[in-house]
């Protein structure tokens, strides 16, 4: 299996100097974790949902929801991003992805083909898989042997 056959083509991008007001509207509304940055169609960065509860310190000195917004209109997506982004080819195998993401304790990897951003692999898509996986195997072991 690669990462071709789970990874999310569609995928919700963001400018470097996008304001994080938009980012967090984009973010609740999509219910997204993580948001590649891109020049074009090259990543430059990777956006998390980390990354902006981080930014949005007015959380923690308990503004309200329009000092907030006020507050993340302020700041740019380059300057919470993260720049140094681990990314994988659409043909890579789904194992060497999943290890990649559990050595780099990361949630999702942009999927990059030719320079270009093609697709984003998430921990949720790997979930889904191992549960089907889980399915199937429990099931092959609940049918009975025809030959011995």
């Amino acid at each position: 299996m690669n990462v071709n056959d789970l990874m999310e083509r569609h995928v919700v991008t963001v400018n470097a100097t996008d304001h994080l007001d938009l980012v967090d509207d984009i973010m609740r509304l999509g219910r997204f974790r993580h948001m590649p940055v891109v020049s074009g169609s090259t990543v430059v960065g990777i956006l998390s949902q980390r990354d902006l509860f981080r930014a949005a310190i007015s959380c923690v000195l308990q503004f309200r929801s329009s000092a907030q917004r006020e507050w993340l209109a302020k700041i740019r997506v380059r300057e919470v991003m993260t720049a140094q982004v681990f990314t994988i080819a659409p043909t890579a195998s789904m194992r060497s992805a999943v290890e990649r993401m559990l050595e780099k304790q990361i949630g999702c990897l942009p999927v990059v083909e030719n320079g270009a951003l093609v697709g984003l692999l998430s921990e949720s898509a790997c979930m889904r898989c191992l549960a089907h996986l889980l399915e199937i195997s429990e099931t092959k072991q609940n049918l009975p042997v025809l030959c011995e």
